[in-house]
């Protein structure tokens, strides 16, 4: 026994110095000679966990414990293991059991309250950390959890406060500088943010920890393939790591790798059945394969488990424009709901008086993810390029991390280019006063990349939504709604918070003018094609049973589908069983992938009539489809995003191709697939014709577009006037 000292006291000093290995051998040779052990079995418990056999490691905290039942640092180490299993109940009843064992045992009190920081519990768990900084003043690891609680909390200069004592205590504790990383993420100062965690990792290389943090970081910055890398890096390490778990279901599912977005879903709901975004995500791979009323129950049980997720009440809305029973009243009330629960408790500006001059030249302002190639950039593009500057100054706020070539087409069209992405909500909110915009345009809507928060603080005295997501934003901060009379008709306006404005259509797009019109493929083939070009989740089942229906009717037909998520096994073979299952033969469809744009737009070629999807429509597709001479069959719903095919198609003169029904959508298509010197006519007129209506008429548009912004300054002069709010 004499020994077994000794050889126990030249082992602790070996794992003191990360010598694990070493501590490792000497444990198992006291164990060897005296089975019991107890100080030997915890040390090697604790070499266990440290080298991530973690199944070993609780084992043999076990057993010490069934030896010793009073050692509360073995009960605090064995709750470490349980934390790091993601079993936090077993955690916290460990934490406890230490604690009433040692009151003044800061480590447990501190770690109690991380583990309820992670049950969500963040009141208890902030007087925790409070209770171990009493206990040990200089306790790095209880300023640092706390400053994790006070993020959760979006207390973000407290955090970092928090964090900078851990660092004042400890300069190279690794979790302290992952959580300044952490702030500097949530300001979207992300190359802070980046060298945060390149520190982290140099102080504990491969922690799973910090390689999920710097693979969220990735994720984004949009950096797809090293996020994934980073995240699988972490899961190698640690399997059931719930930040990696997360972020790759988030990536795969972006990445078009649904089976594998699944896998991780169902593992973090596995351990964590209350995580609220494992059971968003799982709701999210649902929607990628169109399944959106199972999608919309599964954000429904996360929205259970915390009403005010963002994430949630976001695909919500996206996902309730692809229900056809989803009618106005119901969009908009869940748009009410994102209002209520986050828009409303941002912090509302308070303008300072500005000349009013009802003729002056107006700032205009852009709020965008979208200066790039994306369906919402093609419609603002045109828009840009034909501004009167004389009039108006425009200023462009990009929200998004990568520039590619259109980036390089939107930035001499700004009077004032500002790449916003890497600022806070505040900041730019700060920056936009400050650059006196008068007039200040969300193009985004609640899509990805949305900057509703700062919208929410009202910088501008005139704030107003269209162009990317013009079906209202639910928010009483957004004066007015980009559309047009046929995409949000007039008896239903009084369900909107915002008025809105009509324009000659709710988008217009650049022209397609360097592809001439190609030959009517019927001509040539002896059938009729028809064309979907549009995202997949867009293809409900209520439009693979009209489209069956069309092509049972017109014998001989065929169907091209066109979406770069088609380059996924899974979905492809998804999609064409859907078709199959009404009885469509698997040969007449054909399933194109990604493509660059000028290859899709001159896919067209191959296409007869193109077939719009329903409830949610198709925007720009459609656009591409009548530039290319192939005009679309378009169905009115019963809210904004099953009326935009209808809106397009009407506002170039096409008024017959809108159907009101399901019938009347099939006989449409019927009808013209049997006239093909119509078809092989207005193929090539249709360019002509989009060049002379209002709504393709790219500088009509964008007059009719300036009277709107005009006015509205007018108005708001009028009223200011009225309340004295002139300077």
């Amino acid at each position: 026994m004499k020994q077994a000292d000794a050889v126990i006291s030249a082992a602790a000093s070996a794992y003191g110095q990360g010598r694990y290995a070493e501590a490792e051998a000497l444990c198992r040779e006291i164990l060897k000679a005296i089975p019991d052990h107890v100080d030997a079995m915890h040390l090697l418990g604790m070499c266990a966990h440290d080298g991530r056999r973690l199944e070993e490691a609780q084992q043999l905290l076990e057993r010490v414990i069934e030896l010793d039942s009073r050692l509360h640092d073995a009960h605090n180490n064995l709750a470490t293991v349980h934390f790091d299993l993601g079993n936090y109940e077993e955690a916290r009843r460990c934490q406890e059991k230490a604690i009433a064992l040692k009151p003044n045992f800061a480590v447990a009190l501190t770690n109690l309250g991380n583990t309820l920081m992670h049950l969500g519990l963040f009141g208890q768990a902030l007087e925790l950390h409070e209770r171990a900084i009493k206990v040990k003043p200089d306790c790095a690891d209880a300023f640092c959890n706390r400053g994790m609680v006070e993020m959760m909390i979006g207390q973000f200069a407290r955090a970092a406060d928090s964090f900078d004592r851990a660092l004042l205590f400890q300069p190279r504790h690794a979790e302290a500088i992952v959580g300044k990383g952490m702030v500097s993420m949530e300001l979207r100062h992300h190359d802070e943010a980046e060298a945060k965690f390149a520190l982290a990792l140099s102080i504990k290389p491969g922690s799973p920890r910090i390689l999920a943090q710097r693979g969220r970081l990735y994720f984004e910055l949009s950096r797809l393939d090293q996020a994934l890398a980073d995240f699988d890096a972490a899961l190698a390490i640690s399997p059931k790591l719930e930040l990696a778990l997360r972020g790759k279901a988030q990536t795969c599912l972006i990445q078009g790798k649904t089976a594998q977005a699944i896998a991780a879903a169902t593992t973090l709901m596995e351990q964590n059945p209350r995580s609220e975004m494992g059971v968003a995500l799982m709701g999210f791979a649902y929607s990628n394969q169109g399944e959106i009323d199972t999608a919309i129950e599964y954000l429904d049980r996360a929205l259970a488990i915390r009403p005010d997720y963002g994430d949630a009440i976001r695909g919500k809305i996206f996902l309730q424009d692809y229900r056809a029973e989803a009618d106005f009243a119901v969009q908009q009330a869940v748009r009410r709901d994102w209002w209520d629960l986050i828009g409303a408790k941002q912090p509302r500006r308070a303008l300072p008086k500005r000349p009013l001059d009802p003729e002056k030249r107006i700032v205009v302002g852009y709020v965008a993810a979208e200066f790039r190639q994306h369906s919402a950039g093609l419609t603002l593009l045109p828009v840009l390029r034909h501004h009167d500057h004389a009039r108006f100054e425009i200023i462009c706020y990009y929200c998004w991390p990568v520039q590619d070539e259109y980036t390089a087409k939107f930035k001499p069209l700004a009077d004032v280019w500002v790449d916003a992405w890497q600022l806070s909500d505040d900041e730019l909110a700060d920056r936009i006063q400050a650059d006196n915009v008068d007039i200040l345009i969300d193009v985004s809507g609640h899509t990805t990349g949305n900057r509703l928060n700062v919208f929410a603080r009202k910088p501008a005295p005139i704030q107003a939504t269209g162009f990317g997501h013009a079906t209202g934003t639910g928010m009483q901060t957004m004066d007015y709604v980009l559309a047009d009379p046929i995409f949000i008709p007039p008896p239903v306006r009084h369900l909107f918070p915002e008025k809105i404005h009509d324009l000659p259509c709710l988008i217009t797009m650049e022209p397609v003018s360097d592809q001439q019109p190609s030959e009517l493929p019927m001509l040539r083939n002896g059938h009729v094609t028809f064309g979907v070009f549009n995202r997949i989740y867009k293809i409900s089942d209520d439009a693979i049973r009209v489209w069956s229906r069309l092509m049972r009717e017109v014998p001989g037909s065929k169907i091209i589908l066109k979406h770069g998520l088609l380059d996924d096994p899974l979905l492809r073979d998804g999609l064409i069983a859907r078709f199959v299952a009404q009885g469509i033969a698997e040969e007449d469809i054909t399933c194109l992938g990604s493509t660059s744009r000028n290859d899709h737009l001159l896919a067209f070629a191959n296409v007869d009539i193109s077939l719009d999807t329903f409830p949610q429509n198709g925007g720009i597709s459609t656009w591409e489809s009548l530039y290319k001479g192939v005009p679309v069959v378009a169905k009115l719903g019963n809210g904004a995003s099953s009326r935009a095919g209808g809106s397009i198609v009407a506002a170039v003169g096409l008024g017959d191709w809108v159907a009101d029904d399901d019938d009347g959508y099939v006989e449409i298509a019927r009808r013209f697939a049997t006239q093909p010197d119509y078809l092989a006519k207005l193929r090539a007129e249709l360019p002509a014709r989009i060049a002379a209506s209002p709504a393709g008429n790219v500088e009509i548009y964008t007059r009719e577009l300036e009277a709107g912004y005009r006015q509205f300054w007018r108005d708001y002069c009028a009223a200011a006037s009225e309340d004295g709010d002139a300077a």
